[in-house]
């Protein structure tokens, strides 16, 4: 499994609903790349990754959503709730990079974009099992809603975030994103942050967090990580998940407890009131957990100069290459080209970077496969990929086994100038690596399985 905390922000936004109120478009139509009918003449390569697309002469319909011309993948997005177009924009832009280039053998990539709009998560993967020969590189926050239902129509999934503990690490799934479900995710962090940067922080850390039924099992696995690491939990609230006018109050309860770490869980538009609040009265905590959810321009704006230079903000992006330092990395640098080429004024995040390893990972499995692309084949081809980088976007990771630790991690930091790597002592390039593991003790929901469905692997093919 391979939830991400980073998405906390979408998991918290599930409760709003509650109030009458996630990170991700429905294209009632296939969303095919733009570009020419006849191949252009364009690299297939990506970073370390050579000839990722390429021409063929296929002839065959091996599957579901496989022609002799054509693949149809479904990508998710809670667009319709979120207006963040980071999925479907990625879709865009390495199905018009891939299909210039010749496609996967030849046979062209069309995107599926399938809107969850939060709350519509098992109608469209109805749809999805109905037409799609896979799902790539999308998410929607409350994914957990419609994992059952992919598995029982056998579809694989090649997420760009997982979310849900039920959902991230499922049967028939395979993540790029580092986590299993049986351990700690941040434990690299919390080591940095209580026992090297600010040690005089572990006896007095705090968690705030949406009030969502699906948060709180991320909350309680924090407390367990941070006890595990030595530190103690002072301080331990929620926040109505629809979000706070004044967040004054939640500043005075934190300054008058001496809280001096802050775990955060919600979104970063809340987390920036917050931090006003706190500096207006002028207290400042040694770190603030922002998640890499508040990594981007947004938070940045939002917070203001003033609560930047006071407070500060930490993200571990665990392992993936940061955005600000894309020139010193071609693979990095590349995606950025690709959007302005194929998206041009589309922005580009972290979640982009997170889709287009996903879809690389897609692209360079099908390949593998020739005519008879079927979706056995595809996914065990990517379970063989045990030093995943994606071409260089992110540190590697071993796909082959989906319940592991974080090898690699990389901690980044907010001021008024932007985001920066923090001073985590990389020893890997620009990534930390042999972090330490904790294992995790307390109960918390799992991963679903094919049996869950009265499935198995012997009814995929």
């Amino acid at each position: 499994m391979r939830p991400q905390r980073t998405l906390v922000a979408a998991l918290a936004a599930a409760a709003l609903l509650a109030a009458g109120c996630s990170d991700r478009g429905d294209s009632s139509e296939p969303e095919s790349a733009p570009g020419n009918a006849q191949p252009v003449a364009v690299s297939a390569d990506f970073g370390d990754l050579k000839s990722v697309c390429g021409p063929g002469d296929p002839t065959s319909a091996p599957a579901q959503g496989v022609t002799a011309e054509e693949i149809k993948v479904g990508v998710f997005s809670d667009v319709g709730f979120t207006k963040k177009q980071e999925f479907p924009d990625a879709a865009k832009v390495f199905t018009a990079w891939c299909n210039d280039a010749g496609g996967i053998n030849g046979r062209k990539l069309v995107a599926n974009i399938h809107d969850s709009k939060l709350v519509e998560v098992r109608q469209r993967m109805t749809d999805a099992c109905r037409d799609d020969f896979a799902l790539v590189g999308g998410g929607a926050a409350l994914d957990n809603m419609g994992v059952k239902e992919r598995l029982s129509c056998l579809l694989p999934d090649f997420p760009a975030q997982p979310v849900s503990l039920e959902n991230g690490g499922s049967d028939l799934q395979v993540s790029t994103q580092p986590g299993g479900s049986s351990y700690v995710m941040y434990a690299g962090l919390y080591h940095w942050l209580l026992k090297e940067a600010y040690p005089g922080s572990a006896n007095a850390v705090g968690v705030i967090a949406g009030d969502s039924p699906s948060v709180k099992p991320l909350t309680a696995m924090a407390d367990e990580g941070v006890r595990a690491t030595g530190g103690t939990i002072i301080y331990n609230d929620l926040y109505p998940a629809q979000g706070v006018s004044d967040w004054m109050p939640y500043a005075q309860s934190i300054k008058s407890k001496n809280v001096k770490g802050l775990l955060f869980y919600g979104a970063f538009n809340q987390l920036s009131k917050l931090e006003q609040a706190l500096t207006t009265i002028d207290y400042k905590l040694d770190w603030i957990d922002a998640n890499s959810n508040a990594y981007g321009d947004d938070f940045l704006q939002l917070t203001g100069n003033q609560a930047l230079s006071a407070q500060n903000n930490v993200a571990d992006l665990s392992g993936v290459f940061p955005l600000e330092l894309a020139a010193q990395n071609p693979a990095t640098q590349k995606v950025i080209d690709l959007f302005a080429k194929y998206a041009p004024g589309a922005k580009v995040g972290l979640g982009s970077v997170r889709a287009f390893s996903s879809w690389l990972l897609f692209a360079k499995s099908a390949s593998t496969c020739g005519d008879q692309l079927t979706r056995k084949c595809v996914y065990e081809a990517a379970l063989k990929e045990k030093a995943w980088t994606a071409g260089g976007l992110q540190a590697p990771l071993d796909l082959s086994v989906s319940d592991a630790p974080i090898a690699c991690n990389n901690i980044v930091t907010a001021s008024p100038d932007g985001w920066k790597p923090a001073d985590f002592k990389p020893d890997t390039g620009a990534y930390r690596c042999n972090l330490p593991v904790i294992k995790l003790t307390g109960n918390y929901p799992k991963p679903a399985t094919l049996a869950d469905v009265g499935k198995s692997m012997a009814d995929f093919t």
